[in-house]
């Protein structure tokens, strides 16, 4: 028995209309792949779902710009002219828009206060500075006090670790706070494991002259 007579309509069940398309649109390619081979034709297919996602396919033979010269020579249609047109309209706003932009910028930097500003407008690019001015000095403000806290914590922090220190060395049963000569700083070092040292010699000269130990020099053993 054949095949029962699909009545054409629209498929309400949305899973059921997505499985049609998605079947039949690979016929309906298969079928285009099919002319170009076998008739040596330059087909072009576009197709969107109701989802408007785009399937489309072309002649490996041509270019879809070529087919649409092609399309446009033969049915003497022009396809661009209404795109150019929008394109051309979108392009005036946008050089307006960057025309009002750019004097906006020189008003607001003092320039461009022609005669032909209303009282109204003058008024109206005072307030707007005013409120810039105030958003400026918040964020200033800001920046300071946080830069603040952030110097606030370092300085608890070293703090808190001069206190541990501190701490260790009452711990130890050493004094924190002491003047030591300069053996004493070296021996606690770890740069090296000589001891440089001073001593008082008499000098010779002095010695001879029956001067004694009146005068002596310094130097390095």
């Amino acid at each position: 028995m054949g095949r029962g007579k699909i009545e054409i309509k629209r498929i309400e069940n949305t899973t059921n209309r997505q499985v049609t398309y998605s079947k039949r649109r690979t016929g309906i390619v298969k079928k285009a792949r099919e002319l170009t081979v076998l008739c040596d034709a330059e087909v072009s297919l576009i197709m969107f779902s109701s989802t408007g996602k785009l399937s489309e396919f072309i002649s490996p033979s041509i270019t879809t710009k070529k087919i649409y010269d092609q399309y446009q020579q033969i049915s003497g249609i022009n396809l661009w002219n209404s795109h150019y047109e929008k394109m051309q309209e979108s392009l005036k706003k946008q050089k307006e828009t960057n025309m009002r932009l750019r004097k906006e910028i020189r008003q607001r930097i003092g320039e461009s206060l022609d005669d032909d500003m209303s009282f109204d407008e003058l008024r109206s690019l005072e307030q707007d500075l005013d409120e810039s001015v105030k958003l400026v000095r918040d964020r200033k403000y800001h920046m300071i006090a946080t830069q603040t806290e952030t110097y606030r914590k370092k300085l608890r922090n070293l703090q808190e670790t001069h206190t541990h220190l501190v701490r260790e060395f009452e711990t130890r049963g050493e004094d924190p706070y002491y003047e030591s000569d300069y053996e004493s700083l070296l021996g606690m070092s770890s740069v090296g494991a000589h001891i440089v040292s001073y001593r008082v010699q008499p000098s010779q000269h002095n010695i001879q002259n029956g001067e004694g130990y009146g005068s002596h020099n310094l130097r390095l053993a």
